[in-house]
């Protein structure tokens, strides 16, 4: 009879496996793509060299692990271990009931200055913010979303529009659309960049609905948000939108 391998449900085992998995050239491409030098968004932020696909895997194989270890790890300096951390709650919110579902949502909410890059936040928001609220009453869902896109911070104004994703891909566009026009005038590129993939991963389900927000909004909007947004339309068309927006 085959025993059952048992992993130890801590932190600090998580990080020793990462630590394991290290790797160095990757790690050094890593911290150069993810901005982390002096001034830059991601500045300080150290990286194991750890792939995505490796870190699922860990993910998966402690979704068990309790959230008060899940916080040493997103507490972590090291990028890996944060993505770990996050992914595990995905795993977590994924699985469980709803009364858990709301504690996860409450953590994450709580814990928002470890969700501190781009990567961190595409992987989680949606699937966690996103899915909670997408059933929540309209006041409740408001609150917390608008919230998220009004504030001081980069990384909670990326988790708003983010989290709206998950709406998308049910074809509900409301929130996603009214939380881009408040992040419209944002003075960071990353939200303009995420503004613009939302907007394009409307236009994949319904064209028309996209640009109805467009033809109202493109001429204000930054060409970063633009171009995203118009990027699987016809040539013709795109240039169409940048030679108005010039």
């Amino acid at each position: 009879m085959r025993t059952a391998v048992s992993f130890p449900m801590d932190a600090a085992t998580i990080v020793r496996t990462l630590e394991i998995l290290q790797n160095k050239e990757k790690a050094k491409v890593l911290a150069g793509f993810f901005k982390t030098g002096e001034g830059e968004y991601g500045e300080g932020d150290q990286f194991l060299g750890v792939t995505v696909p490796e870190s699922r895997k860990i993910a998966k194989q402690y979704k068990s692990l309790p959230l008060p270890e899940i916080l040493l790890l997103l507490q972590n300096p090291v990028h890996e271990c944060r993505l770990v951390a996050l992914l595990i709650l995905v795993e977590k919110f994924q699985n469980t009931t709803t009364t858990q579902q709301k504690e996860i949502v409450d953590f994450y909410l709580k814990n928002t200055e470890y969700i501190n890059s781009w990567d961190l936040v595409d992987l989680s928001a949606d699937k966690i913010i996103g899915a909670y609220f997408f059933n929540e009453e309209e006041n409740k869902r408001n609150k917390v979303l608008l919230s998220l896109t009004k504030s001081n911070d980069l990384w909670e104004r990326r988790i708003s529009i983010i989290s709206t994703f998950y709406f998308i891909k049910k074809n509900r566009f409301d929130e996603t659309l009214e939380i881009a026009e408040i992040l419209l005038h944002d003075k960071h590129d990353l939200i303009h960049k995420a503004v613009g993939w939302m907007l394009r991963e409307i236009g994949k389900r319904d064209k028309l609905v996209e640009e109805d927000f467009l033809k109202k909004q493109f001429k204000t909007m930054s060409r970063t948000t633009l171009r995203y947004a118009i990027e699987r339309f016809p040539e013709e068309e795109r240039k169409r939108y940048l030679d108005k927006k010039a």
